[in-house]
């Protein structure tokens, strides 16, 4: 990314007919509007073409393209729309300004079909990548050397992120700011959107069959008892009799309306409670494990590595906020912690 200080440039790549209407209003929201105030950087958001001029997006309306590629050059995250035109392949003018915008360093993130553009840069072999559920089939068919998960939103390579089609370009985007910015500065912009502020890459795309609206209501109350009591011993079992449920029937009933399991649901929010203790108090990290029910240092030390890819100090120097106050050590702060947050996570089989 930019120095700090400066603006970050993004840049969305389009092609005449190509525009998804969506992706590229997701793109304009999250990246076109100063929202500093918010705890994000400054972005000099462009979109760009390899013919600008007036282009037609998908739904036939008219875009004033005014960038070329010669914008990536110096763009710290690149944005590459829908392309469903399978029958347009992509110039090897587009694909060199791929592979060396990657190449220099570069954040890389498809949209829906986007993907099929930098797979034919070549940028994704041997990566698990994503894409609309509809055109997995096609993605894995024409690039056999990808690893094509067509359940997911969104999947995150690094450098390198994959989304699925519509409204997992939020998700990705969403994660994109998360990851780069803290959790604050993301839930802060997704309240500004009207959105879940994080929804996992591991989300099913659809739920073939939700639950009827009356066991939503009972789960609804079921998971918000847990967020507000996530330093006790909370077990499948004990979630499921609040749910008046045997634990296989409230772990169908669970998978079927969020996409993932009991397990790995409570160990995202743990994870979302300890990211906000962690930058907005001074509790130290050893009460913090204790707060969101990780129990020990150890064992949160572990989890965030493992998910997040650094330690909880790291990631407090990170993105702590400025002036936070001490957390009031009461055994209670852990239940305001993350009740917000939605109700998905990947598939991580760890232990309650």
């Amino acid at each position: 990314m930019a120095e700090p200080g400066t603006p970050i440039v993004v840049s969305a790549v389009v092609a005449d007919g190509l525009i998804g209407s969506f992706g590229l209003g997701v793109c304009h929201e999250v990246f076109a509007y100063d929202r500093s105030r918010l705890g994000l950087p400054r972005f000099d958001f462009a979109v760009v073409a390899e013919e600008p001029g007036i282009l037609r997006t998908d739904t036939g309306l008219g875009v004033l393209v005014e960038h070329g590629l010669e914008r990536l050059e110096r763009s710290d995250v690149v944005l590459i729309t829908a392309w469903e035109l399978f029958d347009r392949v992509p110039s090897e003018t587009l694909l060199d300004a791929l592979r060396a915008a990657h190449a220099r360093g570069a954040t890389l993130i498809s949209h829906c079909t986007g993907v099929f553009v930098l797979a034919a840069a070549g940028l994704l072999d041997g990566m698990r990548v994503t894409t609309h559920w509809r055109w997995a089939g096609e993605l894995a068919a024409r690039f056999p050397d990808l690893d094509v998960d067509p359940t997911v939103l969104y999947v995150d390579n690094g450098s390198i992120l994959t989304g699925a089609g519509t409204a997992a370009g939020v998700d990705t985007l969403l994660h994109l700011i998360r990851r780069e910015w803290g959790a604050a500065a993301a839930n802060a912009l997704a309240r500004e959107m009207v959105v879940p502020p994080h929804r996992d890459g591991g989300q099913a795309q659809y739920i073939d069959a939700p639950v009827a609206r009356c066991e939503d209501d009972l789960l609804g109350a079921v998971l918000e008892w847990a967020t507000a009591h996530l330093a006790e011993d909370i077990s499948v079992e004990l979630l499921a009799r609040r749910a008046l449920m045997s634990p296989r029937t409230f772990a169908r009933r669970f998978k079927a309306t969020t996409g993932t399991t009991p397990h790995a649901w409570l160990l995202q929010q743990r994870l979302s409670a300890a990211e906000a203790l962690l930058e907005e108090t001074d509790a130290p990290v050893e009460e913090i494990a204790r707060l969101v029910g990780f129990g020990t240092a150890a064992g949160l030390r572990e989890q965030f590595a493992r998910r997040r890819g650094v330690s909880p100090r790291a990631y407090r120097q990170t993105f702590r906020s400025a002036g936070a106050a001490p957390v009031q050590l009461d055994g209670h702060r852990a239940g305001g912690v993350g009740r917000h947050e939605p109700l998905v996570e990947a598939e991580l089989g760890q232990p309650a």
